[in-house]
């Protein structure tokens, strides 16, 4: 065991090494988005002089903020992330008890197919998604963005894996007390679950805060637009493509409350995931 000591040394700093170095390759997107967002707007981008500029200003900010209404997009993007995650934690809850719970007809093929459509690429339900909100009348606003992911597969996966783990004999004892199918799901289910559902309100909050293609194909005014889509807006201002300090600024202001947020939550944020049995 004395003899072995050294390697195991040697192998846990190796790891470590490797570790940072994988966080800094990571990581360098967003250091250069920082460094180019302190960057005078003046000061055109050329090869070799991509990161710091003659000095640090905080104009691009100033300017980002006066260029695109952020409050209405703020105020946009966080009513459609909690409409998504309310009427989510509703139906992946009510979908994995009766998967859990119930036996019937066709069940497993039922899971199969909700397990089938997580395989599927969103990019290819865009037209059929357009196509329907244009017909009921939803087209530009919050409503049309939020109703394609009022269900979740994986969430629903998620949730059910999280009941089958529920010990049998608390569910018989509940049905023996007189419970009703939604006190089982109160009383008996969710209490160990909640780990699970915590994970999934993390995910399905960060993943929503970011998407990009749904809302730019289904917003076309800033009164539904969310901060991502707001973004192209800062594409489209130089004469020959983008001012790169100015988008990096804007693209750190939609990015800052996830960041701030994982700061004071990381914590909390990995054990949800670690409980729940995410990798």
């Amino acid at each position: 065991m004395g003899a072995r000591s050294p390697w195991r040394y040697l192998l846990h700093w190796l790891t470590n090494l490797l570790t940072a170095a994988l966080a800094l390759l990571w990581s360098v997107p967003v250091l250069w988005a920082l460094v180019a967002s302190f960057r005078p707007a003046s000061e055109a981008m050329r090869i070799g002089d991509v990161w710091f500029g003659s000095h640090i200003t905080f104009e691009n900010y100033l300017r980002a903020w006066s260029l695109a209404p952020f409050g209405r997009y703020y105020v946009n993007t966080i009513v459609v992330v909690l409409t998504i995650l309310a009427v989510q934690l509703v139906t992946i809850v009510l979908a994995g008890f009766a998967l859990a719970n119930y036996q019937f007809f066709g069940k497993r093929w039922i899971f199969f197919f909700i397990l089938l459509q997580m395989m599927i690429p969103t990019t290819a339900l865009l037209a059929p998604n357009f196509a329907t909100i244009r017909w009921m009348g939803l087209f530009d606003t919050r409503l049309a963005i939020a109703m394609p992911y009022f269900g979740s597969a994986f969430g629903t996966f998620l949730m059910r894996q999280a009941f089958l783990a529920v010990p049998r004999d608390l569910v018989d004892a509940g049905v023996m007390d007189g419970c009703s199918w939604w006190q089982l799901i109160w009383h008996v289910y969710l209490p160990p679950s909640i780990p699970s559902l915590v994970a999934f309100g993390l995910s399905s909050a960060t993943w929503h805060w970011n998407e990009f293609l749904w809302p730019l194909v289904i917003t076309n005014s800033d009164q539904s637009r969310p901060l991502t889509a707001g973004l192209v807006r800062f594409t489209q201002l130089g004469e020959i493509g983008a001012q790169w300090s100015l988008l990096s600024a804007a693209t750190l202001m939609v990015a800052a409350p996830l960041f701030v947020a994982f700061l004071f939550f990381q914590r909390r944020f990995i054990q949800s995931f670690l409980h729940s049995g995410l990798k």
